[in-house]
């Protein structure tokens, strides 16, 4: 296999399905590692990115937990405003880790998104993958709390999963929370203590598909 060097600008691609499959969501991220324990990226501060949103431009919760994944939406060009986020990609489980700070640079916790197996394009420097709706947050003590477990139930009843579907997903997250409970990589690889090298540049705005709708 081949490994993306580090500093290297990859787009990490959550695909839309359905009649969305056309409204991705692109945030281009920086290589810190990657190699046979995994893919680690950076989401700095300040990147541009691609996503989707309800077609008067707000996110696509507020169209509520069934709405969100049946309402139209378009593409928006934003920017990430929120503090830099790290994302793990252990090899062969079905969701990523994602590493919080604040502003302080104190660190807040560790995110577990499910999602599908990641698939790489070498050429394009993109990793693909859908979103499952269910995540974990895992505190600093290691205090693990489940969330957006409606808006799981809300994308069944509007037929984004099926309730089989769902039921594979909660599996998955219970198996997730059993390496969290006996930590296990990447939350025993320190990488809370990580900080992203002051030299690297944003990366740029991805380059299609091209946005609906601008931010103001």
């Amino acid at each position: 296999m081949t490994y993306w060097e580090p500093g290297t600008t990859i787009e990490w691609v959550y695909a839309g399905s359905g009649r969305f499959a056309d409204k991705p969501n692109v945030r281009p991220m920086t290589v810190v590692r990657d190699d046979a324990d995994g893919l680690v990226a950076w989401l700095a501060p300040g990147t541009p990115l691609l996503k989707p949103v309800l077609t008067d431009g707000r996110e696509l919760r507020h169209a509520g937990p069934t709405g969100m994944f049946s309402q139209e939406r378009v593409l928006k060009l934003d920017t990430w405003r929120g503090t830099g986020i790290l994302k793990v990609v252990p090899p062969g489980k079905p969701w990523s880790v994602w590493y919080f700070w604040s502003e302080d640079g104190a660190f807040r916790g560790w995110y577990v998104n499910l999602e599908s197996p990641h698939v790489r394009d070498q050429a394009a420097r993109r990793t693909t993958t859908q979103d499952h709706v269910l995540d974990l947050w895992i505190t600093p003590d290691r205090q693990i709390h489940w969330k957006d477990e409606d808006e799981l139930e809300g994308a069944v009843l509007a037929g984004r999963f099926t309730q089989a579907e769902a039921d594979q997903i909660t599996a998955t997250a219970h198996r997730a929370v059993l390496d969290i409970q006996a930590w296990t990589h990447p939350f025993c690889d320190h990488w809370e203590t990580w900080t992203a090298p002051p030299d690297w540049p944003l990366p740029p705005a991805p380059a299609d598909p091209q946005p609906e709708l601008f931010a103001s």
